[in-house]
């Protein structure tokens, strides 16, 4: 029994420490580190994996609360609009939630989004940035194409935006992200990452 006492107490200290798989902030990622290679599901359902783009562009990997949602849509929209001048810098644009693939199919097709979003549905890309997030199920209802519809999520990730250089290292990470400028301000780091 105290062998079992203990064992308990040590798994608890675990998990507060965030070593026991619970904590939703596993990393602290600096601005210099090596980004962690991550692999989701895309859009089309197809596993999208960083080590294919890193180092053939800078990556933009935004983690956003939910599909459908007010600041969420306008932080979207906005690099929908940016994307050009952004591809034009040579920067891919990737965003991240905790939503389905189907809600990001929808999300996508509403707002006609025209860069990658990833179903990080167990909040797995989160944790290896470190972005902090919580589990529980939680709805947004949406109007698509004359139809509403129920998008859920047992995820609710909070929005953080990192930029990777071609070196595979955090060039910038932002943790209060402000939606609807979020473009505005990596079209900003990336101008000033470009002069390094």
């Amino acid at each position: 029994m105290i062998a079992f006492n203990r064992a308990v107490a040590l798994c608890l200290t675990l998990c507060t420490l965030g070593l026991g798989g619970i904590s939703a902030s596993a990393a602290d990622l600096k601005v210099g580190d090596k980004a962690p290679q991550f692999e989701a599901l895309d859009t089309q359902g197809q596993a999208w994996k960083s080590a294919e783009h890193v180092g053939k562009k800078l990556i933009v990997v935004y983690f956003y609360p939910a599909d459908m949602t007010g600041g969420c849509t306008k932080q979207a929209c906005a690099f929908r609009d940016d994307l050009s001048k952004l591809a034009g810098q040579d920067v891919e644009v990737v965003g991240v939630s905790g939503d389905s693939v189907r809600n990001h199919q929808l999300f996508s097709k509403k707002h006609n989004l025209s860069f990658t979003l990833l179903a990080d549905t167990e909040a797995k890309v989160a944790e290896a940035f470190g972005v902090p997030y919580t589990k529980g199920e939680k709805s947004v209802k949406a109007e698509v194409d004359g139809k509403e519809e129920t998008l859920l999520r047992n995820v609710t990730i909070q929005r953080w935006t990192f930029i990777i250089d071609k070196d595979g290292k955090v060039a910038y990470k932002n943790t209060k992200v402000a939606a609807a400028d979020d473009s505005k301000a990596v079209a900003e780091a990336v101008a000033s990452i470009k002069k390094k």
